[in-house]
């Protein structure tokens, strides 16, 4: 049993949960839902003993009962070294530092650096191999066990961490919105694993993920507990939130005619990793102005492919690609390709120090750095001033990124990519880890932006309904090839 007694949770000076009463009882499993700030992640965050009560007391059960899904790899003291910056998974070399996934998961990781590895003793395996193997089967991480954990898509690395924790065998399993990142097929089949599951869950998701084995929800609103319901459970209501755009702001981001008539152009475009290949024979044009939509399964490509756009890829001097009307290699720096780009991903909402006020992460995509480095000149606050008013953000501006909700902080970043007023936009995932109301929000909010500021877009998605409508043509990616 998992019960909560008048607790009050803070982070910094902010009441993140008020008075929380809750009683989880044993054998059922339950779903958390509600709005991005309301407070669901610190909830299960407080269960897993994460975060602590600054008022109230939270009976639980020991910690060697209850296991928290890890969201990424940077709690692992010698992985997470190995994660040292976003655009590390698409470098050849970068790509095979740190361990295999089979290490991770048996505890068997040497130290990043080390040469000679018959000097290190490791220790035993954790697991069984058998106990590995079978998990890593309904997990459908088997292939990837031999794979260096860096070079895994988010889906992979997604399903890896369910499996890690489920070697633990714990009585209860937390998991905070395990779905973000996978494709439905990948959606589907993480959901009837989690139904058929002994274990007891508790799971942050929204309303039409829920498996069919979640006995009740919890809802929040804005920190406090809405209510408890068995099935049917509540659906999604309209939040209330608008779009008021200001035309004089908009027409100071407005993109003026673009130089080049072809903004991005690939020949035969591959890329390939060792002896596998990630990209082959993409042939693709954008023309300035046009709205593409960039689709495909986990592990398509996608993201490689963006990669090569954005000049975080190397192996983009080896392939035939414009960029606005500039054959890469031919002298133009990374810092112009980016100057003229704004990106958007899960890897940049990962990666970005959550230590910094919002007006310094919002000022540093001027500069196209992860963190502001630079004095802001005369031309640079206004026009930091300009993107924060537009986007309604001066509530905001001082807080700590860490503060805010999912959804705020996916806010920020987009206006971080839209504050040098670059002629393209591309957006990975742009929605990726927001509640219904607030991703119908930021999809409208793209829509309206780029449509009146006449961008040029490539918006990545598995879901349909997540893209703008200004979207005219899409491409779709499978095994590295288009369809």
């Amino acid at each position: 049993m998992i019960l909560f007694n008048q607790v009050y949770i803070k982070k910094g000076e902010n009441i993140v949960l008020s008075d929380i009463n809750l009683e989880l009882a044993e054998g059922q499993n339950f779903g958390i839902i509600g709005e991005n700030g309301s407070g669901k992640s610190t909830l299960i965050d407080a269960m897993a003993g994460k975060v602590f009560p600054w008022k109230g007391k939270i009976a639980k059960p020991h910690y060697s009962e209850i296991e928290l899904v890890p969201r990424d790899y940077g709690f692992h003291r010698l992985v997470g070294p190995a994660y040292q910056y976003y655009q590390q998974r698409y470098h050849a070399h970068d790509s095979e530092i740190g361990p295999t996934l089979y290490e991770v998961i048996q505890n068997q990781v040497m130290p990043v650096g080390t040469v000679d590895s018959k000097s290190v003793d490791l220790p035993e395996p954790t697991y069984e191999k058998a106990w590995v193997e079978e998990v890593a089967e309904k997990m459908n991480i088997a292939h990837l066990l031999d794979r260096k954990v860096t070079s895994l898509s988010n889906g992979e690395t997604r399903r890896s961490l369910i499996a890690l924790s489920l070697l633990k065998k714990p009585k209860v399993l937390l998991l905070d919105n395990p779905f973000i990142g996978l494709d439905q097929e990948s959606k589907l089949a993480l959901k009837n694993l989690l139904e058929g599951m002994k274990v007891r869950l508790v799971l942050v998701a929204n309303v039409d993920d829920m498996p069919e084995s979640i006995d009740k929800v919890i809802e929040l609103k804005a920190g406090k507990l809405s209510g408890v319901s068995e099935r049917p459970f509540p659906k999604n209501e309209n939040s209330g939130l608008k779009l008021d755009f200001d035309q004089e702001l908009l027409q100071y981001f407005k993109t003026e005619k673009p130089k080049s008539e072809s903004v991005i152009k690939l020949v035969n475009g591959q890329v390939v990793y060792g002896d596998k290949p990630v990209l082959q024979e993409v042939n693709w044009e954008v023309k300035a102005g046009e709205k593409w939509a960039l689709m495909g399964p986990n592990g398509s490509g996608k993201s490689t492919l963006l990669s090569l756009l954005t000049g975080d890829n190397p192996q983009a001097y080896q392939n035939e690609l414009y960029l606005f009307g500039k054959r890469r290699g031919s002298g133009e720096s990374i810092w112009e390709i980016k100057k003229r780009t704004g990106y958007l991903s899960p890897e940049m909402h990962i990666y970005f120090p959550k230590n910094m006020e919002v007006w310094k992460v919002i000022a540093s995509g001027l500069f196209d750095t992860i963190g502001l480095f630079k004095k802001l000149s005369d031309v640079d606050k206004v026009a930091l001033e300009r993107i924060i008013k537009l986007l309604d953000l001066g509530s905001i501006e001082n807080r700590l990124l860490s503060e805010l909700s999912s959804g705020e902080q996916r806010l920020v970043l987009l206006a971080r990519a839209l504050v040098k007023n670059p002629e393209l936009l591309l957006f990975d995932e742009a929605c990726q880890n927001l509640d219904y109301n607030h991703m119908v929000f930021i999809r409208d909010l793209v829509n309206e932006l780029v449509s009146k500021l006449n961008k040029t877009l490539i918006y990545v998605t598995h879901n349909v309904e997540e893209l703008p409508a200004v979207i005219n043509k899409k491409i779709l990616l499978e095994n590295g090839r288009m369809l």
